[in-house]
């Protein structure tokens, strides 16, 4: 018997008992789809997380300092110098303070409203877009001057949409509103009361000045370019260790490594979850192992008139593991589409970039088929050692 009488005769048999074929390719139906699936959709959760650390600024660097030590304290003009001195390395250092309070609007006072002091380089290392207006300048931070940069809620529905050249309060103090930033995304405008777009940004110089703190905490800067982020991010820590003497006091990190580290919590979940997936490929080929050792019963007269006929042992293995491989292979076709279309349906729902995984689906189905064979083995090689008398009387 050759490869080909083989498949005719295992299509043949699948065929012949449809719905038990299905539910025998049931377990590596589930076990394909669900790999498919998770690798489909993890890898579209991946590029969707690169794309917004994109939007927040691949060469962003944060410096948070832990030190309240007012003898020992960096400060902001030491920073610009450390700029200055790696023009190589580092641009587009911003200082950031909170200010807690919010803002007053009219006669209303809007608790929730985040505003936050900070430099004119502000909006380089957080890619932040004007809708209208202009940020804050380097002589508005220098002169202490009470002018303001909005986000879109504060300015759609706190300021009525008109917000540019209008005024509101912060701390008692009239500011004039110079820039309204772009939306982050229509949610937050209709519903962000707290949200990124509820904030308004002003010389940080001016909340040093009222007094909520008396020194910079925060820094935001850029690395000249995404490749020498590392080298950036040491040469602050070596000008942070001369002043603190200790790497308790203060902490760098840069948007490369806060990347780095998500997408590597991000892989080990997509491998454990594939491997849970695996094992429903595991108790497939087991079904079909206990499928084919039941099919090997049923037939045990047909192998035995085979055999008087002159077919031989590999003959009958051959049959029976070809069979096996069929179930697994057709299975696992199922699998794919399956998995394909749970993968379609949960992208669009969840709003992720449909990423395609070729090498899980090649993987996934190869390992389908292997199990299949493997797991068909013990039948075929029980079925091809019957001898052909004991074969003929079994009743």
């Amino acid at each position: 018997m050759d490869i080909r009488q083989a498949l005719v005769m295992a299509v043949k048999s699948l065929l012949a008992r449809k719905v038990r074929s299905l539910l025998t390719m049931l377990g590596i139906i589930v076990g394909v789809a669900a790999v498919i699936a998770i690798m489909t959709i993890g890898r579209g959760t991946l590029a969707q997380v690169e794309e917004q650390f994109e939007h927040l600024g691949a060469n962003m660097i944060t410096v948070n300092i832990y030190s309240r030590d007012s003898t020992r304290q960096i400060s902001v003009e030491d920073m610009y110098a450390l700029v200055e001195e790696n023009p190589d390395l580092l641009c587009d250092l911003s200082p950031s303070v909170g200010l807690s309070g919010g803002i007053k609007y009219g006669n209303t006072r809007y608790g929730k409203t985040a505003v936050a002091g900070v430099g004119e380089d502000y909006p380089k290392t957080q890619l932040l877009e004007l809708a209208e207006g202009n940020f804050l300048q380097y002589m508005d931070v220098e002169r202490r001057s009470n002018v303001c940069v909005v986000g879109s809620y504060v300015a759609e529905k706190i300021m009525g949409g008109q917000a540019l050249g209008n005024t509101l309060k912060i701390r008692g103090r009239n500011y004039t509103v110079i820039g309204v930033l772009i939306a982050y995304d229509e949610f937050s405008v209709q519903n962000g009361e707290g949200s990124v777009d509820d904030i308004v940004y002003i010389p940080y110089s001016n909340v040093l000045k009222m007094g909520e703190t008396a020194f910079v905490s925060n820094y935001t800067l850029n690395s000249v370019t995404r490749d020498c982020s590392e080298a950036a991010v040491a040469a602050i820590e070596a000008k942070l260790l001369d002043c603190y003497a200790s790497d308790d006091y203060f902490k760098v990190v840069s948007q490369k490594e806060r990347m780095a580290m998500l997408l590597a919590m991000q892989n080990s979940m997509l491998s454990v979850l594939s491997a849970i997936a695996g094992i429903a490929l595991l108790v497939g080929g087991v079904g079909i192992m206990n499928i084919m050792s039941v099919s090997v019963s049923e037939r045990t007269r047909e192998i035995g008139v085979r055999k008087s006929f002159g077919a031989r042992k590999r003959d009958i293995r051959l049959q029976f593991i070809i069979e096996a491989g069929s179930t697994s292979a057709v299975g696992g076709l199922l699998g794919l589409a399956s998995g394909l279309v749970v993968s379609l349906i949960a992208c669009w729902f969840r709003q992720l970039p449909f990423q395609l995984a070729p090498d899980a689906m090649l993987l996934s189905f190869g390992v389908s088929v292997g199990l299949g064979v493997v797991f068909g083995f013990l039948p075929a090689n029980r079925a091809a050692r019957l001898e052909p008398i004991d074969a003929l009387r079994y009743d």
